[in-house]
């Protein structure tokens, strides 16, 4: 049994539009591919078909295992989410005490994370040193540049 996987709303749309391309374009192409493959004849030499065999396969693998995660995915309510501590989907601003550079984050699902929009996964250990933290608390969390003390400065939805 596959574990639940929480999801923004914006997120799991774009996981539902991923399976529904590769199920309604993919799929069909590569059914295309084999069908050429197999009518330039003796399939046992044939690389072409061969190919389309094996791109086949991995498509089929991708289609069940977003088949498996929209199953198991569960929409977050920001609404009903709690602001005084770090959370999934919290937007922080933290201090590096040691340069004073201020940061802003927002803590999203692994699937969702993007640095360049400023969205950091929740396994990352940036995100694990500051949950369940309030404003106004220090964190010291190993980074691959080593030890680095955060502190929170605002938390917000």
């Amino acid at each position: 049994m596959s574990e639940t996987k929480y999801f923004t709303e914006e997120g799991l749309k774009r996981l539902k539009s991923e399976l529904e391309d590769l199920l309604s374009k993919e799929r069909p192409r590569i059914s295309q591919m084999i069908a050429e493959a197999r009518d330039k004849g003796d399939l046992s030499e044939n690389a072409e078909y061969d190919a389309a065999k094996e791109a086949q396969g991995m498509l089929e693998l991708k289609i069940a295992q977003l088949q498996d995660l929209v199953m198991n995915a569960r929409v977050l309510d920001e609404s009903k989410m709690d602001t005084s501590k770090v959370l999934l989907l919290s937007k922080i601003k933290i201090k590096n005490l040691k340069n004073g550079a201020t940061m802003n984050y927002v803590i999203v699902p692994e699937k969702e994370a993007d640095l360049k929009q400023g969205k950091i996964s929740v396994n990352s250990p940036i995100s694990k040193g500051l949950l369940g933290k309030s404003v106004g608390d220090r964190a010291e969390i190993d980074v691959p540049a080593g030890k680095v003390t955060f502190e929170i400065v605002e938390i917000s939805r």
